[in-house]
């Protein structure tokens, strides 16, 4: 049996509650984690990488980018069967689905991590970590990108979010629900990733993507901001099918004569952007101010892949191929 190494970034699943703080700290090392979960459960073949002791909300992009080159070093080595990624579930999707869009290996990774610190009672951390290691050895998982694994299921990078602040059960696929179960010593695959893309980008990070989610009235001087502050790329994230105010028009064409590239995603939890509607603000009038419809990303995501697509040095053209993919 080949080994899995499990490397550890941080976040609530090394966090015990001090009492001096009154709060949850990073307390527990990945060696004792590791120790704890041999001794539970019959994995033995298993190597903790200390990657980093932060919260996930102190994960940045040029940390996915140094996380995806440590990745690497074990899906190159004959010795490993996959990885498993230890993360705060604050931002764990975002960097689930940046190793998704830059992977080039067909060996298993998945991303998991735990709602609750080991000071606390029903601490998941162990269970999510033993089904992890249970779904990289399974040869089921090979081919399938970047997973997600937590509360005994199986998601994809690309469709999985978090979805509750507290609930054990927060991570869920919305429009499709998970691909399997871990279920015993059994790992069940229901189904294939629905919009499997294989992006195969260059790792790669910058910090001058940004996130705006539209509000009723919005104006233009929030995009405004983005356009004199020197961003690259914005991701919109609209009302409904994919609209912005008439008032916000004006800054976006002015955000485009810059050079920003525009991506449009929904604020909704489900669907996809589609230019229905042509009044000014609808889907039609941004797609003919040159922005590009995100299809059913959400905008977390959407960012991560237009910052990778920007620092792969992609034109408008070859950028709207990738989201249209």
């Amino acid at each position: 049996m080949k080994k899995v190494a499990l490397i550890f970034t941080g976040g609530t699943i090394a966090m015990k509650v001090n009492s001096k703080l009154q709060g949850a700290i990073p307390s527990v090392t990945p060696d004792e984690i590791l120790e704890t979960l041999k001794n539970a459960t019959d994995n033995v073949d298993l190597e903790a990488v200390g990657f980093s002791k932060l919260p996930s909300p102190s994960i940045t992009p040029e940390k996915m980018h140094e996380l995806k080159l440590k990745v690497n070093e074990y899906l190159d080595d004959n010795a490993y069967d996959g990885v498993v990624v230890v993360h705060g579930t604050d931002t764990l999707e975002e960097t689930a689905f940046y190793l998704d869009a830059v992977m080039t290996s067909d060996k298993p990774i998945v991303v998991t991590g735990s709602m609750k610190n080991a000071s606390e009672l029903g601490y998941d951390g162990l269970t999510n970590l033993d089904s992890s290691i249970k779904v990289v050895r399974d040869e089921k998982s090979r081919g399938r990108g970047v997973l997600v694994v937590m509360n005994y299921q199986i998601h994809a990078a690309r469709e999985v979010t978090k979805t509750h602040t507290l609930n054990l059960d927060t991570f869920k696929s919305i429009e499709f629900g998970p691909l399997g179960i871990i279920d015993d010593e059994d790992v069940i695959y229901y189904r294939a990733q629905t919009l499997r893309k294989a992006y195969r980008l260059k790792p790669a990070h910058s910090d001058d993507v940004g996130i705006l989610k539209v509000y009723a009235g919005m104006g233009s001087d929030v995009i405004d901001f983005y356009t004199q502050s020197g961003y690259k790329g914005l991701v919109v994230e609209a009302l409904g099918r994919g609209n912005v105010p008439a008032l916000a028009m004006d800054g976006i064409k002015r955000a485009r004569e810059a050079g920003l590239e525009l991506i449009i995603v929904s604020r909704a939890m489900g669907g996809r952007v589609l230019d229905t509607y042509g009044y000014i603000g609808g889907g039609k009038d941004l797609v003919r101010a040159g922005c590009i419809l995100g299809g059913d990303l959400s905008g977390p995501k959407a960012r991560i892949l237009l910052m990778l697509a920007l620092k792969n040095n992609l034109n408008h053209d070859d950028i709207k191929a990738i989201f249209h993919q």
